[in-house]
């Protein structure tokens, strides 16, 4: 794992963000666009959501370190670590669609990747385990996201992590080891309790799906 870099390109697209304020520019324009069932307070909606993509952005390597974290002192650290590894890759080693971007606008498409990446790995753990892998609640976080990369291009990168997923884990990868294994793993208190530090991202910036008025 290679978290120090991720960190550091984070790091350098804030600064790149403090000499050009790229995604200040870019939320002023999208904020009149914006779905109407995501829902900002009245005041300092475009710093609140400003504050939402940094956050977004910032939690990615956190996220990667915990959940790396979680999964050895869970034991099953051989079938999660390739996945974390992809998530830190998408920083990295982005992918075509997104080379040569820079600044924390840019950024935002690759966090989206990572945190689907997880969200899709909760999901098969959910299917096999009855039970998430990390139970850190990242859907509203990523439908914000997914609005704000716009249609069009999040489902394309949502391509890219079903494909991710499809290639590095299947049926077999959950036949490793017996599944009772795994599920007293999981149901840990020790796994648990590591995670319970992390609320939903969204709600803790202040930004809500809700219905349209």
């Amino acid at each position: 794992m290679n978290i120090a870099a991720v960190r550091e390109q984070i790091s350098q697209a804030h600064d790149h963000e403090g000499r050009t304020g790229q995604l200040k520019e870019r939320l002023e324009l999208q904020l009149p666009h914006l779905h109407p069932s995501i829902q900002l307070p009245e005041q300092d909606a475009q710093g609140t959501l400003a504050r939402f993509v940094s956050a977004y952005i910032d939690q990615v390597p956190e996220l990667i370190e915990a959940a790396h974290e979680v999964a050895r002192e869970a034991g099953i650290e051989s079938q999660i670590k390739p996945v974390l590894k992809i998530a830190e890759a998408y920083f990295l080693q982005p992918p075509s669609v997104m080379q040569g971007q820079v600044g924390l606008d840019c950024l935002l498409d690759e966090a989206y990747l990572a945190h689907r990446l997880v969200e899709e790995v909760n999901d098969l753990y959910i299917r096999h385990f009855q039970q998430p892998l990390i139970p850190f609640d990242t859907t509203l976080a990523n439908l914000i996201a997914h609005q704000l990369i716009g249609e069009t291009f999040a489902n394309q990168l949502d391509e890219v992590v079903h494909h991710s997923v499809d290639e590095m884990l299947n049926d077999e990868s959950f036949a490793a080891e017996s599944v009772e294994a795994y599920r007293e793993a999981l149901c840990s208190p020790e796994t648990g309790a590591a995670w319970k530090r992390w609320p939903c991202l969204s709600r803790q910036l202040g930004v809500e799906l809700g219905q349209p008025a």
